[in-house]
Formats: structure tokens, sequence, C-alpha cells
């Protein structure tokens, strides 16, 4: 029985260069499965009413899937807005690891990539999430600005740990 051996990489660009380079790997690298940017809804205020967004969730990287790594790396030299490609070790560069693919997946839609905007309440210094893919990640939650209507969540992507911005509407606050 076939084994599926694909696997996510990471590409670094310029912020606000992704969608450029995403299209550049979709029309000129063979062998790519998936190329995608990761996203996050947010709730801005404008014109005095709050309203959805979509926002990048690492500004700077786009992920592509492919089962062949080493054609992925061939096709990227020259690509406009290419800046290298994270977790190089030597000569090859390494995918994501499963739980850094098992966190992405589990956040974001696994069919737009956007992690959706998250609800909870604050109850005395707790942060307790009621909906969206923030639930039972609680832990994970560095900083809640309410005002804002966003969290700060701590993630390991390639062996660093970063703070990630995403949505969260705190419906109301006891204690």
């Amino acid at each position: 029985m076939p084994r599926d051996h694909t696997r996510t990489y990471v590409l670094q660009t310029m912020a606000g260069r992704e969608r450029k380079l995403k299209e550049a790997v979709e029309r000129g690298v063979s062998g790519v499965g998936e190329c995608y940017i990761p996203e996050r809804e947010v709730a801005e205020k404008r014109d005095g009413r709050w309203v959805r967004a979509v926002k990048r969730l690492l500004p700077g990287y786009v992920f592509v899937r492919t089962d062949d790594p080493d054609a992925l790396a061939a096709g990227l030299r020259g690509l406009p807005g290419f800046s290298r490609l994270l977790g190089v070790s030597g000569e090859r560069f390494l995918p994501l690891t499963p739980g850094e693919e098992a966190w992405l997946g589990a956040l974001a839609n696994p069919e737009t990539h956007v992690v959706e905007l998250s609800q909870g309440v604050i109850e005395g210094d707790r942060v307790r999430v009621s909906a969206g893919p923030l639930m039972g990640l609680e832990s994970a939650i560095r900083k809640v600005d309410r005002h804002k209507r966003a969290a700060w969540i701590e993630v390991s992507l390639m062996g660093r740990t970063k703070l990630v911005k995403v949505g969260l509407e705190i419906v109301r606050k006891q204690g």
C-alpha cells in the first residue's frame, strides 16, 4: 500500500510579498501539492462598527506541501520574491515536524487555512475559550487585548518559539 510522504515546508519572503511568491510557486515549481498562506480572522473597528477581516497569521511566510523536496528546492532558485527556505540543515532543508503540522492543522480551517475568530470569557485572571479554534488551547495564550479583540499565543515553528496574534472576542468578564 503506498504511503503519503507529503510534508510541509516553509518559505520566507518579505512581509507583504507572500501572495506574489505563492503565485510564482504555483506557476513555476513542479511537484508542489499545495501552496498556501496561513491567515487569521480578526475583528476591526471601521467607521464605529466592528467588522471581520482576514490578515496574515505569519507575515513573510508561505507554506508548501510536497513529496519531492529536491524538486521544490530546484524550482525555487531564481524565483522573484523568494528569500530562503526555513530549516536548512547542511545541504537539506527540513519540513515542519509532525507536531507543528498538527498544531497548524488544528488551529486553521483545513480548507481555507484561516484561523477563525474565537470567543471566550475572562474568569478572574484566566481566559476560558467557549468557541473557535482556541478552545482547549488556553494554556498557549500569553496575552489578551480585550479592546482589540486579540490574543497572542505561543507556538513552536521550525524549532523557534514565536508569539502569534489571533482573533479572540471576549464576550464577558467575571470576577
